[in-house]
């Protein structure tokens, strides 16, 4: 089960693992809105649609965050990323409608989740049904004192939350962790895409049911795009992107591009389908320096290879596939797990980690240059690709998953 956007059927290979348990012979549904139906169909798995993931889509119009105040724009990025995952209404009513898609169609054997659908791990536990959890590890809670105060403020919050819930259904919040700033933890498995270098200052904080898995990018099946085509072969591409959830601040698109083209790198800008207005896109068009392309979407799978600079967020998805490609990074974390995708990033020296502050400061452009300059970091992307293709991939996922349904 996944939210309905199609960048949570991923976190690295979760997608690729199902296709993959169905390749051994496993009979897997695909659970999610109706909106998911055409993408995951398209992958050869069998879908059934709820009314209600539990996942606020889409999000309320963002606000102008520069006339905030550094900490308040950060409360404010948190608190909309609690809202998207742990919304009382929303994710009680996905629990009521999972519950009676199970009553319909069977209770399954065991359930996968991605990492932040709140309703998946509460349905799991009210239907007695072991849970897997794709593209996250499993963690011990960070103990209070380590926590930054808006982790603090917004943590107890969803600990209301999460237990005006479980007294709604008569749970017992098993499959979340127990500290606080809870989120689904499974006793049995957490598959992560990584590697264990990527999370080598969690190593202390990492249990033993977490699976690094790797993976490798995916070989084209089909023709580039063709303004991919278009673009000379010799031309160093910059990708710029925000993902979905978080596409909502033009302004970082146009401060990207500009930072690229003056590196010497062709922009490529991908903005998602977020719902932006006639003029807030002729602003955005007006703001990109000539040559730039503009795109709602792009395959990763052709775009990346000829891509040596990447301006992100820090999305699982998108730093993954960056890593599998050995792309150097750029990573201005907005909110949730992105802060710690951005250090990894550093961590690793694969590239840098910018805070909006910096962005507004002008950063951008002298990080441009710094990567396009720095050989190392350009080896050390290549190496830590070779390193996660190296462990397995989703293939290897599956079998653990195999593995766990054998021994339960």
């Amino acid at each position: 089960m996944s939210a309905p956007l199609y960048s949570h059927t991923d976190w690295g290979g979760f997608l690729k693992t199902a296709k993959a348990l169905q390749a051994r012979g496993h009979s897997v549904t695909w659970v999610s809105q109706a909106g998911l139906r055409p993408a995951v169909e398209r992958a050869g798995l069998p879908f059934l649609s709820v009314e209600q993931s539990g996942w606020l889509w889409p999000p309320p119009p963002a606000p102008d965050l520069s006339t905030l105040a550094p900490a308040e724009a950060v409360m404010l990025r948190y608190r909309r990323a609690l809202d998207t995952w742990l919304s009382e209404d929303l994710v009680g009513a996905a629990v009521d409608a999972i519950l009676a898609l199970a009553n319909d169609a069977g209770k399954p054997d065991l359930m996968l989740t991605d990492p932040f659908l709140t309703a998946a791990a509460l349905a799991a536990e009210a239907l007695d049904v072991p849970l897997a959890v794709c593209g996250w590890i499993a963690q011990r809670d960070l103990d209070d004192e380590f926590l930054f105060p808006v982790q603090k403020v917004l943590g107890d919050e969803s600990r209301q939350r999460l237990d005006r819930l479980c007294r709604r259904f008569g749970l017992t919040s098993r499959y979340f962790s127990p500290g606080p700033t809870p989120s689904i933890l499974s006793p049995h498995l957490h598959v992560s895409y990584f590697s264990r270098r990527w999370y080598v200052a969690e190593e202390a904080h990492i249990l033993p049911q977490t699976l690094f898995v790797g993976g490798r990018p995916d070989t084209p099946q089909d023709d580039p795009p063709a303004w991919l085509t278009a673009i000379p072969a010799d031309a160093p591409i910059a990708l710029v992107t925000l993902g979905t959830t978080f596409a909502g601040e033009l302004g970082f698109f146009s401060w990207a591009a500009q930072a690229a083209a003056r590196a010497g790198f062709l922009p490529v800008v991908v903005i998602g389908y977020h719902p932006y207005t006639p003029d807030e896109k002729a602003q955005l068009k007006a703001a990109l320096p000539p040559g730039t392309r503009l795109l709602n979407w792009a395959p990763f799978n052709h775009l990346l290879p000829r891509t040596r600079l990447i301006f992100h967020h820090g999305g699982m998805g998108t730093t993954h596939a960056a890593l599998l490609h050995g792309v150097p990074q750029i990573v201005v974390p907005h909110a949730a797990d992105q802060r710690g995708q951005a250090r990894r990033a550093a961590q690793a020296k694969v590239g840098l980690n910018l805070s909006a502050h910096d962005v507004r400061q002008g950063m951008l452009a002298q990080a441009a240059l710094a990567l396009r300059d720095d050989a190392a970091v350009q080896t050390n992307a290549r190496a830590l690709a070779s390193e996660l293709a190296a462990l397995g991939g989703p293939e290897r996922a599956a079998e653990a998953v195999e593995q766990l349904l054998t021994a339960l």
